[in-house]
């Protein structure tokens, strides 16, 4: 890998970021918002810069990404906001996952329709009633202020990037005719959304209360109606952002806070982490570990894809993440050859009782933090635009089983506790995640379908064992394995020729990737000296702004 920084002047650099400079606790010099698109991070610093807090900043950065980066994320999408409270020294997840109408039946309806495209794809949204809950709870300034940014930007426009002309060009044949008059455009090109702007507009005067049961809402089930869509008033008006308490667990010196049900995300990472909580990593040789981090995934995805589910719907087993059993798949990894894994079934069974996405990453001077991943699923989602509302829906019902027991669309193959039923929320596997170590706080998250889990693990992993240079936490190149199907997917210049050899030797089946993925954005916070280092991923277009509060302009 061709590295444009010296890794041992960075390594350097970080020690000397992270060393205690004060006995106490300092909250941090600055705040920082690490956005997946330029705009967007300046969206959210022109809030901090306005008297918001980072929950003001997070709302105005996920509704500012929903108008730029309408391949990843939107108001008819949904997702996870995970909050640390300074003040009260907490952490809550806002649920905003979106919900299965009532006309999806138990997913009857997607036997001779496709989960993927078109109006019958869609879930109930759920962003704009976590953004409501995210201000009206968590912030300090008006829905009003807080949306300004997006509206501006869908009224005005923006220029289409390298990256959402590749975006356009994949999904354009399955736009309905609203989308392709707004998006259909090449690089270079203006993309305008008044429809949207006036929605956005009205959502900053009325509050999510009009999305769900007043004039949005009719607006949205009569076009639904018309096109053949499922959303109806009845589940619009039912729908509720939720507060969760995040999956929390320690990991040799350092605390995990992740994202709970529905998303798989944080019960999923303490599996992985509970089968290696008595492995020194560290020591390991790089065939050693990457053998062991494989397998560990394949027993966790092989758990997380047959009993995780909504918890409103599901009763995760109690002994799901219990010490024993997970040590006791540990025992079962033989360290000279792979578990094929066909034969995994049946293996210390617990008793039975999103490419396109997106994330950002947010911290204030007060020390509040919000690691956000909001998805409308595949890019574009169902490539249906609302005519009289100008929303762009999702396709978030593939994230469902469908059709249990086979493949959706990023290949995850799951059983019926992620089944299709009314009102549920499907199962997720975003993770915004905080790690909480000695002197240092990495707040992370990515987009990237059913791998986010792995890329998430893989980060943390190099923060907490602090063996690259920072940047390479979010650069560094990643592979994945999800239980099925039973190959280890890798990025180019992921495994050397040495490795590779190695892990087929032992049994492993490797794909090799054309193309990379993911799209990092973490922030880095000193506790103890309060500074901020900000990390976006290269594979993206993504930005670091830092906002100082002796200006009222966002800088780089």
């Amino acid at each position: 890998m061709n590295l444009l920084y010296d890794k041992r002047m960075l390594r350097l650099l970080l020690f000397l970021l992270c060393i205690p400079a004060i006995l106490e606790a300092a909250p941090p010099k600055n705040g920082m918002v690490v956005a997946a698109h330029p705009r967007a991070a300046e969206a959210g610093t022109a809030i901090l810069a306005a008297g918001g807090n980072a929950f003001d900043a997070a709302a105005a950065t996920a509704l500012a990404l929903g108008v730029v980066e309408p391949g990843s994320s939107g108001f008819g999408g949904g997702g996870f906001f995970l909050l640390y409270i300074a003040k009260d020294d907490r952490y809550i997840m806002i649920d905003a996952r979106e919900t299965a109408p009532a006309l999806a039946g138990h997913g009857e309806v997607y036997a001779s329709s496709s989960s993927i495209d078109g109006p019958k794809s869609a879930g109930v949204p759920g962003l704009p009633a976590g953004i409501d809950r995210l201000v009206r709870h968590y912030g300090q300034l008006p829905l009003d202020v807080v949306t300004k940014p997006a509206i501006r930007l869908a009224r005005e426009g923006f220029t289409v990037t390298p990256r959402l002309a590749r975006l356009i060009q994949w999904r354009r044949n399955i736009f309905n005719d609203s989308a392709r008059r707004i998006f259909d455009k090449k690089e270079g090109e203006i993309i305008r959304q008044p429809q949207l702007a006036e929605t956005l507009s009205r959502f900053a005067r009325k509050g999510a209360g009009d999305v769900y049961r007043g004039e949005i809402a009719g607006r949205l089930v009569a076009d639904m109606k018309h096109d053949g869509g499922l959303i109806r008033e009845n589940d619009l008006a039912a729908y509720q952002a939720v507060d969760r308490q995040p999956v929390r667990f320690d990991w040799q010196g350092y605390h995990i806070v992740a994202a709970s049900l529905p998303s798989s995300g944080g019960l999923t990472l303490a599996h992985i982490f509970g089968q290696l909580s008595h492995d020194e990593l560290k020591s390991l040789s790089p065939a050693n570990r990457t053998h062991l981090l494989i397998e560990a995934m394949k027993r966790a995805y092989r758990d997380r894809n047959a009993w995780l589910g909504d918890p409103d719907f599901v009763a995760v087993p109690q002994d799901y993440l219990d010490t024993k059993r997970l040590l006791r798949l540990r025992a079962w990894i033989r360290m000279d050859r792979a578990t094929p894994s066909a034969e995994l079934k049946g293996l210390a069974e617990p008793s039975g009782n999103a490419t396109d996405t997106t994330h950002f990453s947010v911290i204030d001077r007060q020390g509040n933090m919000v690691a956000a991943t909001l998805s409308i699923n595949y890019p574009f989602g169902s490539g249906y635009v609302s005519p009289t509302t100008g929303i762009l829906l999702n396709d978030e019902m593939d994230d469902f089983a469908t059709r249990p027991g086979q493949p959706n669309v990023y290949g995850l193959v799951q059983g019926t506790a992620n089944a299709v039923a009314p009102g549920k929320r499907m199962l997720s596997s975003m993770t915004p995640t905080f790690v909480i170590g000695p002197k240092c706080t990495f707040i992370v998250g990515t987009p990237g379908g059913s791998r986010i889990i792995s890329m998430v693990m893989l980060a943390s992993l190099g923060f907490m064992l602090d063996e690259t240079p920072a940047p390479l936490w979010v650069n560094a190149p990643r592979f994945h394995h999800q239980f099925l199907p039973d190959v280890v997917q890798f990025e180019p210049g992921a495994f050397a020729p040495a490795l590779q050899q190695e892990l087929s030797r032992r049994g492993h089946h490797l794909q090799a990737l054309q193309r990379p993925y993911g799209n990092m954005q973490a922030i880095v916070f000193n506790r103890q000296t309060g500074q901020l280092t900000g990390l976006s991923d290269h594979r993206g277009e993504g930005a670091v702004r830092l906002w100082r509060p002796e200006s009222t302009a966002a800088n780089k």
